[in-house]
């Protein structure tokens, strides 16, 4: 593992970012009655992954409160994996881009799992 500075040097934090990214794009084509509803959540939960491994970092010195963030990452990335099948099965995605999606996700959640299982790899 290279030199980590930053939680922005984090590759897992890096992937979820640009599956934020993608989401957002992706329900600019939602329709409007989903403006408040499904696209707010997706959104959120998305990108709330990211903002709890930014705050699982800044604890990082506190090995039970940086697991109990990436809990959080991981409770967020789930509840993602749940609005992204809503969204398929309304067909507001393809099958395809839910398939592409949910294999970046899997990529992240064992990356979230793997630090939850050893933080030492990252506590001060």
């Amino acid at each position: 593992m290279g030199q980590i500075s930053s939680f922005r040097d984090l590759i897992v934090y890096q992937k979820a970012y640009k599956i934020s990214m993608e989401i957002f794009v992706l329900t600019k084509t939602f329709p409007k009655e989903e403006r408040y509803s499904l696209v707010d959540q997706i959104r959120r939960s998305s990108r709330s992954i990211c903002a709890n491994l930014s705050e699982a970092w800044a604890k990082r010195r506190y090995e039970k409160v940086f697991i109990n963030k990436l809990t959080d990452c991981l409770g967020e990335e789930f509840e993602t994996e749940t609005w992204l099948k809503y969204a398929m099965d309304c067909k507001y995605l393809s099958v395809e881009e839910h398939s592409k999606l949910m294999l970046q996700y899997e990529e992240v959640r064992k990356m979230l799992i793997s630090m939850i299982n050893c933080p030492e790899k990252f506590c001060k």
